[in-house]
């Protein structure tokens, strides 16, 4: 029997250049002159190739210590264009990412495929051995995302959650001032988001069923959710409008401004215990996710965290209002109450959070050492489940009882079905 170990395909590349290593070396072959060698990068495979996806891929393209080497879309004009940009052969181009995580050159995938695809992908991905960049909310519902977490556990892979406000210094700073009592004892963060839709594209009024055109796999795009006709503001950007994948601007922003107000309460591993709220929904039409909502959630702590839908864009981002003042940021501005609190130096023994200053550059690193991200797998599917749960208030129209520990609704079978989305055909996790 032969115990002999399997070398990693980073041993087994610097090895085989090696035996064919020519007579003049390159210093960039060799990682010389800050340069990162072939064998030592880490190979990523993209998965999801519109807005956000070109986005992630490309800020993966310009690292020193990564490489593409493989891309994947149910749209062929997207997956054709990220072959190009990244300088991709036509046969590493893929419609199904099935096949891109069936190969075993790649180290990493970053995700970005809409809301009701992110599980399958996630869960199949750490399956294959991948580690995981993933885009926010990493899941469509609750129970989705615990399932993402043990599988990302038991294959013993690293994830990163796209929640990037993470990785900023302005969102650190403002949680680290309040984490050390500059405001005094926190007892209210607000969270801002816009009202309504932002659709993308010009179509036809009432947005008819259409032929799916040539080139889109429309059914592996619908993927595990119901079967609907097609029509072109369904798919791509707009799908964060329909209930079916999304949940509106409760998921899409609130996603990241409920994942600062988490860091902020030092809440990272628990969540709210009560939720109440009240929601517009549009009665017909193609899209149907809320367009304003007012969410109240309570925390075992007594801190209540308020999410708003507003046209004031003054008011978007977190607020953390203590019982001595306040502070506000969206992404790297700080506003405070606080006179020069741009000026404020922590004391040698203050609570310190995190730091990254590079979502991206800090999911390698983790890759590579194989510690944890800034948003890791238990912290994106628990500031996921506060979306979900406020979704879930807005649906249902009564106040809810969350046990965040056992991650079910008290005493309540309506609620605690909601938790989870049935998926077409033979899609299962």
């Amino acid at each position: 029997m032969n115990t002999k170990p399997t070398p990693s395909r980073r041993q087994f590349l610097a090895a085989t250049a090696a035996i064919a290593a020519p007579m003049i070396i390159p210093a960039s072959a060799l990682g010389k002159d800050g340069a990162v060698a072939p064998s030592e990068r880490l190979t990523i495979g993209c998965i999801g190739t519109g807005n956000r996806g070109t986005n992630n891929m490309m800020a993966f393209h310009k690292k020193a210590e990564t490489q593409i080497v493989a891309v994947c879309d149910v749209d062929k004009a997207r997956r054709e264009k990220a072959a190009e940009l990244t300088e991709v052969g036509t046969e590493s181009v893929y419609n199904d990412y099935r096949e891109l995580l069936a190969r075993d050159d790649i180290d990493a995938v970053s995700i970005a495929t809409p809301d009701h695809w992110h599980a399958l992908n996630t869960v199949d991905a750490a399956k294959a051995g991948k580690d995981i960049f993933c885009e926010k909310p990493v899941s469509l519902c609750i129970d989705q995302g615990r399932k993402m977490a043990d599988a990302v556990k038991q294959y013993d892979r690293v994830l990163q959650t796209g929640t990037w406000r993470r990785s900023l210094a302005g969102c650190r700073d403002a949680c680290e001032l309040v984490r050390n009592g500059y405001i005094g004892e926190l007892h209210t963060i607000e969270c801002g988001v816009p009202e309504g839709y932002a659709i993308r594209g010009e179509f036809k009024q009432g947005y008819p069923v259409e032929p799916v055109p040539e080139g889109l796999d429309y059914d592996l795009w619908l993927g595990p959710a119901p079967d609907k006709p097609y029509t072109p503001a369904r798919c791509h950007f707009n799908f964060r409008w329909i209930l079916d994948y999304s949940a509106g601007y409760i998921t899409d922003w609130g996603a990241h401004y409920y994942d600062i107000g988490q860091w902020g309460n030092g809440t990272d591993d628990t969540g709210p215990v009560r939720i109440s709220g009240a929601a517009q929904f549009p009665r017909e039409g193609l899209f149907d996710a809320s367009v304003k909502h007012l969410i109240e959630y309570e925390y075992a702590n007594g801190v209540r965290l308020i999410a708003l839908s507003s046209t004031d864009g003054k008011k978007y981002g977190i607020k953390f209002i203590g019982s001595e003042g306040w502070i506000h940021v969206e992404s790297s501005k700080v506003t405070s109450s606080i006179p020069d609190v741009d000026k404020i130096e922590l004391k040698p023994n203050a609570i310190r959070l995190y730091k990254s200053d590079d979502h991206i550059g800090d999911f390698i690193n983790a890759v590579k050492t194989r510690k944890d991200p800034a948003a890791t797998i238990e912290i994106g599917p628990r500031t996921a489940t506060i979306c979900h749960l406020g979704a879930i208030a807005t649906t249902l129209k009564r106040e809810l009882h969350w046990d965040p520990v056992k991650e079910e609704f008290k005493g309540d079978d309506e609620a605690n079905a909601l938790r989870s989305r049935p998926m077409r055909g033979n899609w299962s996790i």
